[in-house]
């Protein structure tokens, strides 16, 4: 399996807006509503000249099968934060996760050189929070019914890596994938 992280273009809007509507990916997702397309294309000239943010393709084997992306870097502090989807459940639990986030992992601390990475997971994303952890993420804090999705109050996990665990982490976590065939 070669999966890759590439940048996003305007060809794949109609994609990335379907998966992001789809319930599979959407219930994971801070916001709940339908993201109109005029919404999307608004989105996507934002991101286009932000330099706060970087967004990428999940291709799997030359297929389009997520989305990845850094926001909020802060070089005065020296970090950002990072999110990412696979849109088909038909292709999680294959490691394709867990290949983006090494690859993530490296552009932030190996390539932009940051201090710190950061996520925000929905409490309820249990597999969302155990793939980071087993990259050395730390639970920093819980806010507590953050989030109201579905009518119910959720609690929102924040996690982060320093650089000096991702240098203890990196051997480990190279290893791991060529162990998995994705090196």
């Amino acid at each position: 399996m070669n999966v890759i992280l590439r940048d996003i273009q305007a060809v794949d809007l109609p994609v990335v807006r379907e998966w992001r509507n789809s319930p599979n990916v959407s219930r994971y997702m801070f916001t709940e509503h339908v993201i109109s397309a005029e919404e999307h294309l608004k989105w996507f000239e934002r991101i286009k000249t932000d330099p706060s943010c970087k967004v990428w393709i999940i291709q799997c084997d030359k297929v389009g099968v997520g989305l990845a992306n850094i926001y909020n870097l802060d070089r005065r502090n020296s970090r950002c934060y990072w999110g990412s989807y696979v849109a088909d459940d038909k292709l999680r639990g294959k490691g394709i996760g867990s290949f983006v986030e090494y690859l993530v992992l490296r552009h932030v601390f190996d390539e932009l050189r940051l201090h710190k990475l950061c996520c925000e997971v929905l409490s309820f994303n249990t597999g969302a929070i155990d793939i980071h952890r087993s990259f050395g993420f730390k639970e920093e804090g819980r806010l507590r019914q953050h989030l109201k999705k579905g009518g119910l109050h959720h609690d929102v996990v924040l996690l982060g890596i320093l650089r000096k665990e991702w240098e203890i982490q990196h051997p480990i976590q190279t290893e791991r994938m060529r162990a998995r065939g994705m090196l």
